[in-house]
């Protein structure tokens, strides 16, 4: 049974890393290119890193930290690079291929004196 937990979470690690590196390839512009690797890929170590756990864990002297430790930087890491990156590239202006947003003052429309 526990190989079986451990085949699954390797099988789920793999496809969702896949699928962040095929999201990485294939979207169009810097910002969408950036949820690949920091959202699913992260997903993916995540659980290739938890089976690595289970295995280690059960066929050694104890729970192996090591995994656990990789898993916590990489959780911690990867949204705050990813973070990074983005405000560098708005700081760049990088473009992008969705429209941007309206700016505050229009989006409320015309401003009031205050006099209700």
């Amino acid at each position: 049974m526990l190989e079986i937990a451990i085949s699954v979470l390797i099988v789920i690690g793999a496809a969702f890393t896949f699928i962040g590196s095929l999201g990485l390839a294939r979207f169009g512009d810097f910002y969408t290119r950036l949820h690949g690797p920091t959202k699913a890929t992260t997903l993916g170590v995540g659980a290739l890193l938890i089976a690595s756990v289970i295995h280690f864990s059960t066929r050694g002297e104890g729970v192996s930290l090591h995994e656990v430790l990789v898993t916590v930087f990489l959780f911690i890491t990867a949204p705050v690079s990813a973070h990074l990156l983005a405000k560098t590239a708005l700081h760049l202006r990088v473009g992008s291929l969705a429209p941007p947003p309206p700016r505050a003052e229009a989006a409320s429309g015309a401003q009031t004196d205050g006099a209700d």
